[in-house]
């Protein structure tokens, strides 16, 4: 079997082919700023020939994790990262890329939800992807939660604080807008009265500088009110936080848990907040998963 995973993401495509033993080959690729759909994906399929051409195996299925928001037929309905995407037949443009082999496409917070879960040998996890924005899903049982006929599980936008910055979908309040790295730093560079860079928020807190301790306080608690409010409804035995910003501030995770502790009521038990392990990875990682499921259901496998 020889699957390719393609994490397309608003600024930035990765993609890898592998085959069932983990050998493959990969490439990135930047989108040009102001490309429409069309360029988008001819620029796309070129990448993904140049990759094919470098790996001697026929393709087996695609896997796509896409953070656009597609309704239950494939059409894009809102991509605030590329807007010209909106009204895109997805499924059908796949299709067209990839005529020979079946294609998959899912959110890449769910893809990346289970990557992680897979990763942690958790079958029930809550993965929070905290990066330019904050992204990530459930997992129940193996299996994204609620399902991909329901649609995908946006935990950037749940609502934290009604009285909270803007939104990019023009809301105010929504998880990603208050705890993302660049809210962070805004908030920052708020409190210290000049800019703050990422370098600086990590030195900050080595230092326990107020402005840095404070900032990143209040990220926490915004993380810890969205993991205390899906647990009251999905119950996960495991939080596993991620993300580029995550991943380069160690403090983050501790205080979490801390806040966790605080926001908790009482006789409701809450799972721990741990780090995740695949890093930028976790939606690569988990188209590729897509690509073999989707391998296995046109094989009339039972999907692991």
């Amino acid at each position: 079997m020889t699957c390719l995973g393609i994490d397309i993401g608003g600024t930035k495509v990765a993609l890898r082919v592998e085959n069932g033993s983990g050998n493959g080959a990969e490439s990135t690729f930047t989108w040009s700023k102001d490309d429409t759909a069309s360029e988008d994906l001819a620029v796309l399929g070129e990448q993904v020939e140049e990759l094919l051409a470098r790996w001697p195996h026929e393709l087996t299925s695609v896997g796509v994790a896409v953070p656009a928001i597609c309704d239950p037929d494939g059409f894009v309905r809102t991509w605030p990262g590329r807007p010209g995407w909106v009204g895109v037949d997805l499924t059908e443009e796949l299709r067209k890329l990839f005529p020979t082999v079946p294609v998959g496409h899912a959110d890449d917070g769910d893809l990346g939800a289970v990557a992680e879960a897979r990763a942690a040998g958790c079958p029930d996890v809550l993965y929070l992807g905290v990066g330019t924005g904050v992204g990530g899903g459930v997992v129940l049982d193996d299996r994204p939660w609620p399902g991909p006929a329901h649609g995908s599980c946006e935990v950037g936008h749940l609502v934290v604080d009604r009285a909270g910055p803007r939104c990019d979908c023009g809301r105010r309040g929504c998880l990603q807008a208050s705890a993302s790295g660049p809210a962070t730093l805004r908030r920052a560079a708020a409190l210290r009265a000049r800019e703050v860079t990422f370098a600086d928020l990590v030195e900050g807190m080595r230092a326990r500088a107020d402005w840095a301790v404070a900032a990143l306080g209040e990220t926490a608690d915004a993380l810890a009110a969205a993991v205390v409010g899906i647990n009251e409804l999905a119950h996960p035995a495991l939080v596993l936080l991620g993300g580029g910003f995550a991943a380069g501030i160690p403090d983050l995770v501790p205080l979490v848990n801390g806040s966790v502790e605080r926001l908790v009521r009482p006789g409701v038990d809450v799972p721990p907040v741990r780090r995740a392990t695949l890093g930028s990875l976790s939606s690569l990682r988990g188209a590729l998963l897509l690509a073999e499921m989707v391998a296995e259901e046109r094989a009339g496998r039972p999907v692991s």
